[in-house]
Formats: structure tokens, C-alpha cells, sequence
């Protein structure tokens, strides 16, 4: 008997320590994240994207929470493959990217994740407080979807909206 709950013990334990080292690393402390996002802005220029920032840590369930959303909704997913380059900018202990997020206008300020939405150009155009994307304990697909599209290169591109006779509205 107390060889099976030895037993029984070590596999719970053993399974444990698997779920801890396959667990999701989505930012990279490492990461040289200036020249990164400069690399993505140069490749969202070249296919007439824009670049979406998401800032947190491997330490942020909330973070991980939205990634796991965006990735496994085929709806959110498509938005983000067709009209983003995401990129995961780490904010943690071991790189802060305090110069990063100082040109970014300090969106750390807003809690993890937030979003920094840059142009083609890597002009900063929204920062979006994750919050407001929220429902009930997760994320809102509708809220997520209304979020990208509003940011995409697309909605604020003039063409997008055909102009008008405007004497009529004087």
C-alpha cells in the first residue's frame, strides 16, 4: 500500500513538473525587441499591414489568456493573419524594455496585456487597455474582432470611404 502511494505520489509529481516546462512562452526577455519591431514594421510596410503590439510576460495569465483566444478562435485568428504582424514585446524582471515603452508613451500604465497598435511607418496610433476587451473571466470575441478591425490599416485608409457631395450638409 504505501508503495502505491509512493508510486502514485512521483507520477502526480512527474506530471506536474511536465505541465510546468510545456507551458506557453510567448515573450522573449532575450529578445533584441528594438530591432525586432523594426523588422516587423519594414515586413507590415511591405504587405500593407499594421503592427500589433502585445505587451506583458509568460508571468501574465491574462496575457496568455488572450493569445490562447486570438489562436484558437479561427475568426480572431484570421483578422490578426491578414491585417497585423503581431509581435510580443516582454515587460519582466528580466528586460523591462523601459526605452520601448517610454517611445510607446508608457503603456505599461494600463496594466498586462495592452496593446500598442503601430502604423506601417512605426507610428504609434492606439494604445487599448485590455479591459475593455474583457467578458465575464476571459476575453469577448466580439470585443476583440470590433478592437482590430477599428485598427487595421484598411479602416483608416481615405479609400476606404468614398467622399461625398459635403454642400449638402451645409
Amino acid at each position: 500500500m504505501k508503495k502505491l502511494i509512493l508510486l502514485i505520489l512521483i507520477t502526480l509529481l512527474m506530471i506536474d513538473l511536465n505541465a510546468q516546462t510545456t507551458e506557453v512562452k510567448l515573450y522573449n526577455p532575450e529578445a533584441d525587441a528594438k530591432t525586432d519591431i523594426q523588422n516587423i514594421v519594414t515586413k507590415a510596410n511591405a504587405e500593407g499591414k499594421h503592427v500589433l503590439l502585445q505587451i506583458g510576460g509568460n508571468w501574465c495569465k491574462w496575457c496568455v489568456a488572450f493569445n490562447k483566444k486570438a489562436t484558437e478562435n479561427d475568426t480572431l485568428k484570421s483578422v490578426l493573419t491578414n491585417k497585423f504582424i503581431t509581435y510580443h514585446l516582454n515587460y519582466s524582471s528580466e528586460n523591462w524594455n523601459e526605452d520601448i515603452l517610454a517611445r510607446l508613451g508608457y503603456p505599461q500604465r494600463f496594466g498586462f496585456p495592452v496593446f500598442v497598435v503601430l502604423d506601417s511607418e512605426g507610428n504609434r496610433l492606439h494604445t487599448q487597455n485590455s479591459v475593455y476587451l474583457e467578458e465575464n473571466k476571459g476575453y469577448s470575441t466580439k470585443k476583440v474582432l470590433e478592437f482590430l478591425n477599428n485598427w487595421s490599416a484598411t479602416s483608416i485608409d481615405p479609400k476606404s470611404y468614398p467622399t461625398k457631395n459635403r454642400s449638402k450638409l451645409n
